[in-house]
């Protein structure tokens, strides 16, 4: 195999695959990143959940694959010149690097025994602009949960109505959703729940553009096409929680609130607030004005925000970071607080009641004053 390329390409195409490099696997070749010089130059990281390809153009003298070590190919391309680098591997697996005046000499290992990523057929493929698929994704995976007592809730739910992308992760305390309109109907229906960590690294890869991304649904896997990079995954399995039951839609109390003013008093009144001191934040809704209170054994916090409304002087507590997550993840400037009783959870829902997003934090139960 011989190939030359630019250096700048390389190091992004190598940074992007080797994300989904394993760190530790029985197959010691997904140790390594997959080279792969054809029509063009692949590079690809697998770790028999998620795989990632990446195809970049490259000047190719002698087609054939070989795996290098992710981390020590990284490090030498990174710091090559910004040159052309030319790139050689011999039948027994000696690889020659160089780049001007640099030369370096690794030994690859044989790509016979690195497994192939899962097909997915090319049939029911979804076009959504990148920057509305990485909303979608940025706006609701802060809510999935870390742990694997429901396997299913580590990922996001997807939900396709023909011209709707809903997209919903939970985790037991709260719950994220986020939903964009396409402007072309896709003529499906379709739901499926995506892992968290594939969409992670889905979230790195789009850009802030109107470049398309497409997703095609398999029977196990999910497939993203993003530029030249694509992400396999596997698709999650199981009951995902029915939101639409446990979102509640009749609260009496609504309160309209500017974000970033709400963000930063919550933000004030949890400076005192820490993993190892942990304590709610005590909210008192009243007429136009939320009262907000903290109390550790370090001290006491107080604040006052400006709300429009009549809470009814409900009294409520709220974990101080899943409030606070829930708000940095409101995308319009005001947001509309649904409230019914100190009991029942609190819905961050858009003034204009287009339903784009809403955010629900369950309550914790305060102690007496």
């Amino acid at each position: 195999m011989k190939f030359v390329c630019e250096k700048a390409i390389l190091v992004s195409a190598i940074s992007v695959a080797s994300r989904t490099v394993a760190q530790k696997s029985a197959i010691a070749a997904l140790e390594g990143i997959h080279i792969k010089a054809g029509m063009k130059l692949q590079l690809t990281g697998y770790n028999l959940e998620t795989g990632i390809t990446v195809s970049v153009p490259a000047d190719i003298t002698e087609p054939g694959e070989c795996i290098l070590p992710s981390r020590l190919f990284f490090e030498i391309i990174r710091k090559l010149p910004d040159e052309e680098v030319s790139v050689s591997v011999d039948e027994s697996l000696q690889v020659s690097i160089r780049c001007g005046i640099s030369s370096f000499s690794i030994t690859a290992t044989d790509a016979e025994n690195y497994p192939e990523l899962p097909d997915v057929e090319y049939a029911n493929g979804v076009a959504v602009p990148q920057r509305a698929l990485k909303e979608l994704i940025s706006g609701t995976i802060f809510s999935v949960a870390e742990t694997q007592v429901r396997p299913v809730h580590t990922g996001c739910l997807f939900e396709v109505e023909d011209d709707t992308i809903t997209v919903v992760a939970v985790d037991g305390f709260r719950l994220a959703l986020r939903r964009c309109k396409l402007e072309s109907p896709t003529g499906r229906t379709m739901k499926f729940v995506a892992p968290g960590a594939a969409l992670k690294e889905v979230e790195k890869i789009l850009a802030d553009s109107d470049e398309p991304a497409t997703f095609t649904l398999g029977t196990k896997h999910l497939l993203f096409e993003i530029g030249d990079a694509t992400l396999v995954c596997r698709l999650l399995e199981g009951d995902f929680l029915d939101w639409r039951r446990v979102v509640p839609t009749d609260n009496p109390i609504h309160l309209a609130a500017n974000v970033a003013r709400l963000t930063a008093s919550i933000e004030r009144v949890s400076l005192i607030v820490s993993d190892r001191l942990k304590s709610p934040v005590r909210c008192t809704f009243g007429q136009d004005s939320g009262d907000f209170r903290t109390v550790t054994t370090i001290g006491a916090a107080h604040d006052v925000c400006s709300l429009a409304g009549d809470g009814k002087d409900l009294e409520i507590g709220f974990n101080c970071r899943y409030l606070l997550e829930a708000l940095r993840a409101v995308p319009t400037e005001e947001t509309v607080l649904e409230l019914s009783n100190g009991l029942s959870p609190v819905v961050m829902t858009p003034p204009d009641g287009s339903g784009s997003y809403a955010y629900m934090v369950l309550p914790v139960r305060l102690k007496e004053a």
